[in-house]
């Protein structure tokens, strides 16, 4: 897990509509990297929905929007398709990414206890390091919480 401050790992994943999207080609930006249980839930849902809806506001900072959970590239493809996502949905059913950023964790659903995806924030600035995080996250507010987190040009 890199600390505030270090670089973060050189990760690369392939996205909803299949292309592979590499950290390392997005340097000279901010980056916002959200991660979420399952697509097409109604949290993860709302989460998309209000990180779409700035979306404009965080590409006038220079910033790109990348969400990440386990789901397979095809349920990604749906999901950005079905809520109008503008930005890419990394598939990690390998879970490196995840892994690379700690948010799989224990979670209790109804009483049982399993592995989950922990909703989880991470800010990286134009250098490759990682600038603030934001883990166990609620989603109400977060994304403008991101976004002002990010300074104006």
């Amino acid at each position: 897990m890199p600390e505030t401050g270090k670089k973060i790992p050189a990760l690369k994943g392939h996205t909803g509509d299949d292309t592979e999207l590499k950290l390392s080609s997005l340097k000279g930006q901010w980056l916002v990297i959200y991660f979420y249980p399952k697509d097409s839930t109604p949290g993860c849902t709302t989460e998309a929905q209000q990180f779409r809806d700035l979306y404009p506001q965080f590409r006038e900072r220079n910033a790109q929007v990348i969400g990440v959970s386990r789901d397979s590239v095809r349920s990604h493809a749906n999901f950005a398709a079905k809520q109008d996502l503008p930005f890419p949905l990394v598939a990690d059913t390998d879970e490196t990414w995840c892994q690379a950023f700690d948010v799989i964790h224990e979670k209790t659903l109804y009483g049982k206890k399993h592995l989950g995806v922990v909703r989880s924030t991470f800010l990286v600035d134009p250098d490759g390091r990682l600038a603030a995080e934001w883990r166990g996250v609620k989603v109400a507010g977060h994304a403008q919480a991101v976004l002002d987190a990010i300074p104006t040009p």
